[in-house]
């Protein structure tokens, strides 16, 4: 197949540039300005039209807290304790949560499902294709994050304690379990005496030894360190103290900053299906367009580790393409067509 004549969003060329896309086999083959069709191969024309990467949500609970279920539906937070990093939501997540489909209509194709923030250390957060009726075959990155939290959310989630005190010293234990099994596990194996796994602890692991990074909500102190940041919810209502200061002003402030930012609809907080619609709001409110088109893309594909398949037109990338009849962030833009993997899905 062929996609032709679009404004397709290169990043290497600093935006919108007419190309062809030539998919093979749900890949993307190659790109050029003037690709001819084969004989028999599809062609799909997309003159005057605007052609990205399917879009990515670096923090999202779809698919674990599914929309119109109410309580039957969310299995977004576990009160089993304040430390639960044994749990990963690959085992609450149902492919068949009805925003999946609006969101994949809407130009969204992949997001990270995360525990939510009721507990100071929630489980393993993945990374899924909205694609796919089986969890274990929509994965990208089982192990994409391990979810913290430490702002009003644990401390008022009735764990026994009820002070930022707690929330910390919980936070604090964990980690140090983990140092202390770490030991006890290294110890084991060079005596060659028996040792019990623990589930949690071996997730730990994968944090302590840098290979799973922590999603962690933390509002201010940022620009002195080197980490990504995830923005949002911005569409809500101010409903705690902590978000007294929320505007769609923090994204572009971050970015200038020159930290990578990813916007996040944190859905069901706000629909994933309006992701686009949030991009366009930090980029009216002060931030530059091509970062808020990365900050849908590009960069929540590198910041969860799937940037060799995910969040740019790129060959030998997978063939996740959105055709819109407007530039994405124009209030009346509509997407005309999705391919996931090189796979129409409207």
């Amino acid at each position: 197949m062929i996609v032709k004549h679009g404004n397709v969003l290169l990043f290497e060329e600093g935006g919108f540039v007419l190309r062809d896309i030539r998919v093979e086999n749900g890949k993307i083959k190659e790109i050029a300005p003037e690709l001819q069709a084969a004989e028999g191969e599809e062609v799909f024309d997309a003159s005057g039209k605007y052609v990205t990467p399917g879009m990515i949500d670096a923090h999202s609970h779809i698919c674990i807290s599914e929309e119109g279920m109410g309580s039957i539906g969310d299995d977004c937070c576990d009160y089993s304790g304040a430390l639960t990093p044994e749990l990963e939501v690959l085992d609450g997540i149902y492919p068949f949560d009805r925003a999946v489909i609006d969101s994949v209509r809407a130009g969204v194709t992949a997001a990270c499902v995360c525990p939510g923030s009721d507990g100071v250390v929630g489980g393993v957060a993945s990374t899924i294709t909205l694609n796919g009726t089986v969890a274990d075959e929509m994965l990208l990155r089982r192990y994409t994050a391990m979810k913290c939290s430490v702002g009003e959310n644990p401390k008022t989630a009735k764990h026994g304690f009820e002070s930022r005190m707690g929330v910390a010293y919980h936070l604090r234990k964990c980690l140090e379990d983990a140092i202390e099994y770490r030991h006890d596990k290294e110890e084991a194996e060079k005596s060659g005496s028996w040792f019990k796994r623990d589930i949690g602890m071996e997730n730990m692991l994968k944090v302590l030894n840098k290979e799973m990074p922590i999603h962690i909500a933390i509002a201010d102190y940022l620009a002195k360190f080197p980490y990504p940041v995830i923005v949002g919810p911005g569409m809500t209502p101010r409903s705690k103290h902590e978000t007294w200061n929320k505007t769609y002003e923090t994204a572009g402030v971050l970015s200038r900053a020159g930290l990578k930012v990813c916007i996040t609809a944190d859905h069901d907080v706000t629909p994933l299906y309006y992701l686009p619609v949030y991009a366009a709001l930090s980029v009216r409110d002060g931030m530059d367009e091509l970062e808020g088109l990365k900050a849908v893309t590009i960069n929540p594909a590198e910041v969860l580790g799937i940037d060799d398949r995910k969040g740019s037109l790129t060959a030998g990338k997978d063939a996740d393409i959105v055709v819109w009849d407007q530039h994405p962030f124009a209030y009346q833009a509509h997407v005309e067509q999705v391919f996931l993997s090189g796979k129409a899905m409207c």
